[in-house]
């Protein structure tokens, strides 16, 4: 059996069934290790910490978001989000005629719910809302949010295994979805480029690698793009998954948008100077840290999304830029301020309730700056709607 892990005690400790699940995912990982002779990359190690069937966070069945779980995104923070997007794709269905929503790793379902929700108030309900969801646990909860709906809503929803082939008219939205593709960790110390690797000492540990050919080669055109010169010793991620995942979303989009919303930065602030560190970061039981080594399986491993390489990507996947913006003006230009206000303060809690929301939303020191939100087009002439009030395309 695998050492335990010293665990940092400023975590809670995992119960008995949450440990033993973590004990199987460290043998696991050894196995792996031993397997690929002794060293896993990094991107490796995250995609079996985030994904191994049965074991890995997002593949196992504990709960992961809200205040049981590890963290709280957007829809969970109440109907604000949803409902603004929700207007964003009214707006696009009516340019397109009608059509369908697919929404990629649909969380708790709550997203989801507001978005009709909000639809059928418009008179604009899709086709079809289509989910993608890797996660079973998730898609559980999904279910059962979605099938308490009203079945003008609740029959509009289909769980899919794979992006369709065919290719859909409509909108195709990634919330908090590209920050857990797995990365490949790179390390440039006096001009010598190592690659990030995983190696076996008592549990998972970090060493240094000879780099892979697309890693050394996504490195140098990298740094080509750069407006300043990096430190002699720096440490940062390179998103390898990205454009690939890209390229199958356009290849899913007949016409019409795919939208990610993240926490992210265009490239040239990605990759500044005083970066040094990478943007890696872990969640826990509501505390982040930057350790991906402690308790794998159990925790949520993440980075920052380049949006600079993921509007090249949808360039080169024939996809136009059509917005780049944050996410606080994404929400104010999808009515966000309107539909507080329409509650009045008359409403008592709740408008207390939805304006604490919106300010978590909003505020730059909470979401509203570090969450982006971009915009790749197929068959519009038009900029999606939400982007006019701040474009920082240029940026990109």
């Amino acid at each position: 059996m695998p050492a335990p892990q010293a665990l940092d005690p400023r975590l809670p400790a995992p119960d008995p069934d949450a440990a033993a699940h973590g004990e199987r995912m460290l043998a696991h990982l050894r196995r792996r290790i031993e397997a690929a002779g002794g060293a896993l990359t990094f991107e490796q190690y995250m995609h079996e910490a985030l994904y191994a069937p049965g074991l890995g966070y997002y593949s196992a069945g504990a709960a992961k978001l809200g205040a049981a779980g590890d963290f709280v995104t957007a829809p969970e923070l109440g109907p604000l989000f949803a409902g603004c997007i929700g207007r964003h794709a009214a707006a696009l269905l009516e340019r397109l005629g009608g059509g369908d929503v697919l929404e990629l790793g649909a969380g708790t379902g709550a997203l989801a719910a507001g978005v009709l929700e909000t639809l059928a108030g418009l008179g604009a309900l899709p086709r079809r809302y289509l989910i993608l969801e890797p996660s079973p646990e998730l898609r559980a909860r999904q279910q059962a949010r979605l099938g308490g709906l009203a079945p003008p809503l609740g029959g509009r929803v289909t769980w899919l295994e794979a992006l369709p082939e065919g290719g859909i008219r409509g909108l195709i939205l990634a919330n908090e979805v590209a920050d857990a593709l797995p990365v490949a960790r790179v390390r440039s110390r006096a001009g010598t480029l190592k690659e990030l690797g995983v190696c076996w000492r008592n549990g998972p540990a970090g060493c240094e690698l000879e780099p892979r050919p697309q890693v050394r080669t996504a490195w140098e055109g990298l740094l080509q793009t750069l407006p300043a010169a990096l430190p002699a010793d720096y440490e940062t991620e390179l998103s390898l998954a990205l454009a690939p995942w890209i390229r199958g979303l356009a290849d899913a989009l007949a016409a019409g948008e795919v939208l990610l919303v993240d926490y992210g930065h265009p490239a040239r602030e990605y990759y500044h100077p005083r970066r040094t560190g990478g943007t890696l970061m872990c969640h826990y039981r509501h505390r982040a840290h930057p350790d991906p080594f402690l308790l794998p399986g159990l925790q949520d491993i993440t980075a920052h999304v380049d949006f600079s390489a993921a509007a090249r990507a949808g360039a080169a996947a024939g996809l136009r830029l059509a917005g780049f913006t944050t996410q606080a003006e994404f929400l104010l230009g999808n009515g966000l301020l309107e539909a507080l206000e329409a509650l009045g303060p008359d409403a008592g809690a709740d408008y207390l309730a939805r304006a604490q929301e919106a300010k978590r939303l909003l505020m730059p020191g909470e979401m509203g700056e570090r969450f982006k939100a971009l915009a790749l087009t197929r068959g519009l002439d038009r900029p999606p709607p939400g982007f006019a009030r701040l474009d920082l395309r240029g940026r990109l």
